[in-house]
């Protein structure tokens, strides 16, 4: 099985990428990534939505998951197989933010207790790093804020590669807001 990471949004897939899809005759991703990925899927391949993500384990050799952003930041390259990178939203936020990323920690707040994420982000900004954080749309930028010091930048990323992307950007004080559900989180770049 390859693991196709297919970016965080268009035009986010590697040469890699693209030319693992376009040679796959049996692919499975969800429809945002099945989107991402549709102009260079080939007409006689088998294209299939995921709906039952424990099944992908049994997929055959030969199968392509299609991971949205890149398979080894919250994706799927814990299926193992081959993996292809994609372009991942840290990667696109840093470089859209304009700002190093050689001393950041990463924390997954998608899906998991945003409270003990928020003082993992805390303590990583304590100890001089920036932090990005993966965020799902329940996740509370104020909250955030009340946990780092004032001066604290903070960027919030939306649909980053997507014709809507927006960043906005303030401190801790005076905390950005969040128009978007699809976002990621920058803080002390």
């Amino acid at each position: 099985m390859k693991i196709v990471g297919v970016g965080c949004g268009r035009k986010m897939l590697t040469e890699e990428g693209i030319e693992t899809i376009r040679s796959a005759k049996l692919i499975y991703g969800s429809d945002r990534a099945l989107v991402l990925a549709k102009e260079y899927i080939a007409s006689d391949a088998q294209a299939h939505e995921i709906t039952d993500y424990k099944a992908l384990r049994t997929l055959p050799d030969d199968a392509v998951v299609l991971s949205t952003g890149d398979p080894m930041m919250a994706g799927l390259g814990y299926l193992g197989g081959d993996i292809v990178s994609g372009i991942s939203s840290m990667q696109c936020a840093y470089a859209r933010l304009h700002a190093m990323w050689t001393n950041a920690a990463i924390v997954n707040a998608h899906g998991k207790n945003h409270r003990d994420a928020m003082e993992l982000a805390a303590r990583d900004i304590a100890a001089g790093h920036s932090v990005f954080i993966i965020a799902d749309p329940e996740f509370s930028i104020e909250e955030l804020a009340s946990h780092l010091p004032k001066d604290t930048k903070i960027a919030v990323c939306s649909n980053l590669g997507y014709e809507d992307e927006e960043i906005t950007q303030g401190t801790a004080e005076h905390p950005p807001k969040v128009n978007h559900r699809l976002f990621s989180v920058v803080c002390g770049y």
